[in-house]
């Protein structure tokens, strides 16, 4: 433990208390002109307490912000170890791209013939984007992956509806994603589990079992969320089309596979795709995500507005049913309008710089990496799956079994060595696991030390060191709490603290 100081502080760590302890009445780091508003045009709302904001001045408010913000975790300071979220490195030159006059300041309200270029470059990513999945159509308006997921199940909805069937169950592998079932369920369908065998792909048997007339969707995940490529995918389709329903794909971790698979090869008759992840947008708190959804032959007339076509007239969004060119079914639209703009020009940026061949080798150098990490811990950490993985290396809590030391434990350790936690207790299949995805961003330098630190971890671990692990970690700023009585007993918002009544 180091030693406490005067101030509180560690160093360039500053121990910060919240904005609003930190705000005082009658501080403000902006100066208002006072404005006179008669009570008749508030209609009696006219505010009667204090607003509750803290009381700041600039330099104490861009302070707080800066200190709060060294306390982050991010793939700029680190690797970032996380599994089936693909946090790779975000390329600065994506960025420029996305804040160039026409891209970064079009409206989504602007007229049509004045934003070309930009409906232009929609285009263009579109063309990327079937061209990388071997599928015909893509909807491009879904915000983010599960939205576009919700895109992809209502379009296969709108499609039974269309023969005038009846179909009612969408089947679901047990270590699929949490959002497949969610999805399903906010798209009326009701949600069948698939197991999975030992050996962590889909049982045929089991999904050849749950197959009949009123199956509407099979949902996959491939590579799935154990890391591992579904190597039956072929005969999976054939079975799902030979019932009557369709083939959805997650495409979560198309960054394994971009490149070198096309979906729509395998059978695949709708599949989101994560710009934020296989196309480095910033991911999480860095940005807005981008989900667009690729559709096969069979499901493309039910694509959402708006559609984007290209005439004697220029480009244009079609943008309501009655406009649709004859063939179109739209089954409706996702969203106000028609997608994330600056996720557009950066994944373009991305797919554009990188070329076919160089997507193509960041899947390869993904699945390498990950499988360099497997190989170099797996004789002191234990994997639950035999033979190499594609872009995850899915490890599980048996090596720490007598040790008193748990896959918690083993991740609030690694934030005291510099790093952020791999994905824990995902996927459920395999208990206490822990995932991680290098993604192809690191170098074999930044994986060897990495490697050297679990490796060292394990050892200590396994030697018995349980208090190194307990209670960790010790040097953030802030100590592990307790889960269960914070998620029973959240508290969402600060409150003054009640103060000494005054002795009369």
């Amino acid at each position: 433990m180091s030693l406490p100081t005067i101030s509180g502080d560690r160093g360039l760590d500053h121990e910060e208390k919240l904005i609003f302890e930190l705000g005082r009445a009658g501080v403000t780091g902006v100066d208002l002109s006072d404005v006179k508003v008669s009570d008749a045009r508030l209609s009696g709302l006219r505010r009667r307490g204090t607003i509750g904001l803290p009381g700041l001045s600039e330099p104490e408010a861009v302070r707080h912000y800066v200190r709060l913000s060294r306390m982050n975790y991010a793939i700029d300071a680190g690797l970032y170890p996380l599994g089936s979220c693909t946090m790779k490195h975000n390329p600065r030159l994506n960025e420029k791209l996305a804040r160039l006059p026409g891209f970064a300041d079009v409206h989504p309200l602007a007229p049509q013939s004045t934003v070309q270029g930009a409906l232009a470059l929609i285009a263009e990513l579109m063309r990327w984007l079937t061209t990388l999945t071997g599928m015909p159509a893509v909807a491009m308006s879904p915000k983010a992956g599960a939205h576009g997921e919700l895109c992809g199940i209502l379009t296969i909805r709108a499609a039974i509806e269309a023969r005038g069937e009846k179909r009612t169950r969408v089947l679901v592998p047990e270590s699929a994603h949490g959002t497949n079932p969610a999805s399903a369920t906010f798209a009326g369908f009701t949600v069948d589990e698939v197991k999975a065998p030992p050996e962590g792909r889909v049982d045929l048997e089991s999904l050849r079992g749950k197959l009949g007339p009123d199956v509407a969707a099979f949902m996959l995940t491939n590579p799935n969320t154990c890391g591992l490529f579904e190597r039956d995918v072929l005969e999976i389709a054939a079975m799902v089309h030979k019932c009557g329903a369709y083939f959805y794909a997650d495409g979560a971790n198309f960054n394994a596979i971009a490149g070198r698979v096309r979906p729509g090869d395998l059978g695949v008759d709708a599949m989101h795709i994560n710009l934020h992840k296989t196309f480095s947008t910033p991911h999480g708190g860095g940005g807005p995500g981008a989900g667009p959804v690729v559709l096969s032959a069979r499901l493309a007339p039910f694509a959402p507005l708006p559609l984007l076509v290209h005439d004697e007239k220029g480009f244009r969004l079609i943008e309501n049913r009655a406009d649709v060119p004859e063939g179109a079914k739209p089954f409706g639209r996702m969203c106000a309008f028609h997608g994330q703009m600056g996720m557009f020009v950066r994944a373009l940026a991305y797919m554009l710089s990188h070329g076919r061949d160089g997507i193509r080798q960041a899947s390869e150098d993904a699945v390498l990496s990950a499988n360099y990490v497997l190989a170099s811990l797996k004789d002191v950490m234990s994997a639950p799956f035999e033979g190499p993985c594609m872009h995850e290396a899915l490890f599980d809590e048996h090596f720490l079994h007598g040790t008193g030391v748990t896959t918690l434990d083993f991740a609030k350790v690694m934030i005291d060595e510099g790093y952020h936690p791999m994905t824990v207790y995902f996927p459920l299949v395999v208990h206490g696991a822990m995932l991680i995805e290098p993604t192809e961003s690191e170098s074999k330098e930044s994986l060897d030390r990495f490697i050297h630190v679990l490796r060292t971890m394990a050892l200590e671990a396994k030697a018995g060191k349980k208090e190194r692990f307990e209670g960790a970690p010790r040097l953030a700023p802030r100590r592990r709490l307790d889960e269960t009585a914070a998620s029973r007993k959240p508290v969402l918002r600060w409150k003054a603290p009640d103060l000494p009544k005054a002795a009369e």
